[in-house]
């Protein structure tokens, strides 16, 4: 699409050419593979790591792009741009790494982050169980401190990068009668005993992202494995939520321009009824709502973007973005799936990729009924 956009600088544009090139030349071959084996090789996870793609804002003494969320978005856009589906990077170098980075001593930080960067070790966060959603106050994982260990009873489910993690953030109650106080973050090496990885998850869409159970039974950690202070990871947490749901509404609205370009592509071709399916108005109404629709949550995201890189995004205005560009581009993706009939059923087709792909935005990173919440407690 057509829209002026100022909120990139020429870095950032300058990193967008190599991301766009990573793209096409190490997923897009093997984004089919990755969906028949449920997951992404290790391979491409050390190219990534190699040209530059992972924990692109972590410090570069150990190891990172020492970039800001421009960057992160630039990779956001080009992965919706190349149809690049399941590759956990996000997660891993925008979730967890930034929790390391800020919060982690320098131990850990010498420990954990190069091998991150390089894509060594992948990273995961195991916060959702089977009883609690998105309920974090209310996870029954528990860690106790037996010595100078950790011991860690509990299980975990729809958690990304689950089956090839090789380090996770565990969200744990290291005091069960003291709610959202008694909220710790404690890291777990997966080789340790007592440790197990539960089914491979499968999902409505991007089926080459190994979503999986993960089971806790007396897994000891070091005591240095728990990362800031005991007993304060629910506030470290939603800290780092208004990033994580900015960066859901970035790939909203990139993945809904991309639905735009290929359904304008089809419809301009297929022939109907004497005609391309273009020539009937109600298509030229549909994508007129969704050429809108777009540029609205473009705006809106481009100025929430702006607001982060400056320090000055709010978890009111993060929650907006999250909620009108995800409700946004899915209302409009399903028109453009009606669009082409029969062949947006079709798994071969762009657009049924990404609408199989996009119907979990409104529900990770906080439903959006959370986000419905939040914004609503300011009114």
């Amino acid at each position: 699409m057509n829209v002026s956009r100022d909120v990139f600088r020429e870095d950032h544009e300058q990193y967008r050419t190599s991301v766009r090139r990573f793209f096409e030349r190490e997923c897009v071959p093997r984004q089919e593979a990755w969906n028949a084996a449920g997951m992404v090789d290790r391979e491409t996870w050390l190219k990534a790591g190699r040209d530059g793609l992972l924990c692109v804002t972590t410090p570069v003494e150990y190891g990172g792009g020492g970039g800001d969320f421009g960057h992160v978005a630039v990779i956001a856009e080009e992965a919706a741009r190349a149809g690049v589906s399941g590759f956990g990077y996000g997660v891993h170098s925008s979730v967890v790494a930034p929790y390391i980075t800020r919060l982690g001593n320098e131990e850990q930080k010498q420990r954990w982050l190069p091998k991150a960067c390089s894509g060594e070790a992948i990273l995961a966060i195991a916060i959702t169980e089977p009883g609690s959603g998105s309920d974090m106050k209310a996870c029954r994982t528990t860690a106790v401190l037996d010595g100078d260990e950790w011991v860690i009873n509990g299980s975990k489910t729809f958690i990304s990068n689950g089956m090839t993690a090789d380090l996770i953030m565990v969200v744990c109650k290291t005091d069960p009668d003291a709610g959202a106080k008694g909220v710790s973050i404690i890291f777990v090496e997966t080789d340790r005993p007592g440790f197990r990885r539960g089914r491979k998850l499968q999902k409505v869409g991007q089926p080459a992202a190994d979503t999986a159970e993960l089971f806790f039974d007396n897994v000891r950690v070091p005591a240095g494995n728990l990362l800031g202070e005991v007993n304060k990871g629910f506030g470290y947490l939603m800290h780092d939520l208004s990033q994580e749901r900015l960066g859901i509404a970035l790939n909203a609205a990139s993945q809904l321009e991309t639905a735009l370009e290929h359904t304008l592509a089809y419809v301009k071709d297929r022939q109907a009824f004497g005609q391309t399916v273009w020539d009937f108005q109600n298509t030229k109404f549909k994508l007129a709502d969704a050429k809108a629709g777009a540029m609205a949550v473009r705006a809106l995201v481009d100025n929430c973007l702006a607001k982060l890189l400056r320090g000055e995004l709010t978890s009111e205005e993060a929650a907006v973005a999250k909620l009108f560009a995800t409700e946004t581009m899915w209302k409009h993706v399903d028109d453009m799936v009606q669009l082409h009939g029969g062949y947006g059923y079709m798994i071969e087709y762009p657009i049924a990729r990404i609408f199989t792909d996009q119907r979990i935005a409104r529900i990770f990173g906080g439903s959006n009924e959370v986000m419905r919440d939040i914004i609503s407690r300011k009114l």
